[in-house]
């Protein structure tokens, strides 16, 4: 039970440290929608997305 309250946790902020992790210019607004929107599944979903858009600076691999 406690593993998966653990595991639950851990999902509920997976946009937040996407963020973090890929150094978003975005970082802090993404982690407040997280945190005040992400239970209802279309926050949770927007600060995904958002987490997963192009950092700014950062090279497009493509050119």
């Amino acid at each position: 039970m406690e593993l998966a309250i653990y595991l639950l946790f851990f999902l509920y902020f997976v946009p937040a440290i996407v963020a973090l992790v890929r150094k978003h210019h975005n970082k802090m607004a993404i982690i407040a929608l997280n945190v005040l929107l992400g239970w209802t599944l279309l926050g949770w979903v927007g600060a995904l997305v958002w987490a997963l858009t192009r950092v700014e600076g950062q090279k497009d691999a493509s050119v």
